[in-house]
């Protein structure tokens, strides 16, 4: 594989109850080796069906909103006609059509160029899935 594309893939446990994870120092920390100092692209990808990346302001609530907006958007009921798992676990596979697996973001100098309080975060809302996987790829 050249220096121009590079790829990890990050184990994040995200526990038993519905949360947003801060992958941002993950990510700077895999472009301080992959980047070198280049430009290019930082790829993000979850590859599972029940769980999105999203780009979002952490530690000001808006982590706790997104989760209270995506809980009155796709309610833990029984209205769901995926029904296997933990109750209204069938909403959890309607979430990448809403925050999606993926986010593909510019990295300049071997810096991620995010806002100034962007941060880039693992949805997980499936309580009966506890380990997450995430992959980053630079590409550069």
């Amino acid at each position: 594989m050249s220096d121009a594309f590079t790829t990890r893939v990050l184990h994040v446990a995200s526990g038993s109850e519905e949360r947003v994870v801060d992958l941002t120092r993950d990510c700077e920390a895999f472009l301080r080796e992959a980047a070198g100092g280049r430009d290019g692209l930082l790829n993000v990808f979850v590859p599972h069906a029940t769980a999105g990346i999203a780009i979002i302001e952490t530690g000001a609530g808006s982590d706790d909103d997104l989760l209270a907006a995506l809980h009155a958007l796709l309610p833990a009921d029984d209205r769901w006609q995926h029904r296997h798992g933990s109750p209204g676990h069938g909403r959890d596979h309607v979430l990448p059509a809403l925050v999606p697996p993926h986010a593909t973001l510019p990295v300049l100098g071997g810096r991620l160029e995010l806002g100034t309080w962007q941060s880039v975060c693992l949805v997980d809302t499936n309580i009966s899935k506890g380990n997450r996987q995430v992959r980053l790829s630079f590409l550069g």
